[in-house]
């Protein structure tokens, strides 16, 4: 049973180079086939992971329907049984973390709809009276389409032909449906920690996204380049609302 060991040790240890590979690729490739990239490699890894600690759990079991005695197992895999509850314990721990993000995330988006209903707008902006300094895009919620926030403090810290811009890159992120491809990819992070590099990586390379369509539909990238590092510095400076986290203007690796 040493190969089967040795198997097991590379399985559970090869999302750390394959998270490593992904980030490489994606920092080469375009936008938007980064971003597929960074969700295909989670979602694969995250679902190795647990194939293996399945594959595991069910070693007593197998050995059962093969009519092998415990003991006998034992002798053969002195750690097969040791490793089967571990598997279990791991997998069940998983699997309450990631029905506690779900909640959390569904409880967040709650909160974002309840917040935008204070605010005025027409069609699918939304303007948020208050002092804080944010944009971000919603996603749909119970039947409800997507909507661009802004905060009135972030309307007027931009000249006109700059919210031009915000307005584009925000709508990128709901015609993109970026925020599915970040729930999914911070869902999985529960199956194993190295794959929480390739959702900061993810945020990354959507926002990188979201300013080659914002920088398309005005024409300029210079001009957008200036208006989301003027977005992203308004909200630093007078910090930021409690929006949908993963999506909004005043967040993110920006310098870079």
């Amino acid at each position: 049973m040493t190969y089967v060991s040795a198997l097991v040790v590379l399985t559970l240890a090869f999302p750390w180079a394959g998270a490593a590979a992904a980030r490489r690729l994606a920092d080469r490739l375009p936008p938007r086939p980064a971003c597929w990239t960074l969700v295909g490699a989670a979602v694969l890894l995250a679902a190795g992971t647990v194939a293996a600690l399945v594959g595991l759990l069910h070693v007593p079991f197998l050995a059962s329907l093969e009519h092998v005695s415990p003991a006998r197992v034992l002798e053969a895999w002195p750690a097969a049984v040791p490793l089967a509850c571990a598997a279990g314990a791991v997998l069940a721990v998983q699997s309450v973390l990631l029905l506690r993000r779900r909640i959390r995330h569904r409880s967040l988006l709650r909160r974002a709809w309840l917040a935008v209903d204070e605010g005025t707008g027409d069609g699918d902006l939304v303007v948020v009276a208050g002092t804080d300094v944010d944009a971000f895009a919603l996603p749909g919620h119970r039947g409800r389409p997507g909507r661009v926030v802004v905060t009135s403090g972030m309307v007027r810290s931009l000249r006109a032909g700059e919210r031009e811009v915000l307005l584009a890159h925000e709508r990128a992120h709901l015609a993109g449906r970026h925020h599915v491809l970040s729930a999914a990819v911070d869902l999985v992070t529960v199956v194993h920690p190295a794959i929480r590099s390739l959702r900061e990586a993810l945020v990354f390379h959507l926002e990188r996204w979201a300013d080659e369509e914002a920088a398309a539909v005005v024409g300029d990238r210079r001009v957008a380049a200036a208006a989301i590092a003027r977005a992203a510095l308004a909200g630093s400076a007078h910090g930021r609302a409690t929006g949908y986290p993963l999506l909004s203007a005043t967040s993110g690796p920006v310098p870079r």
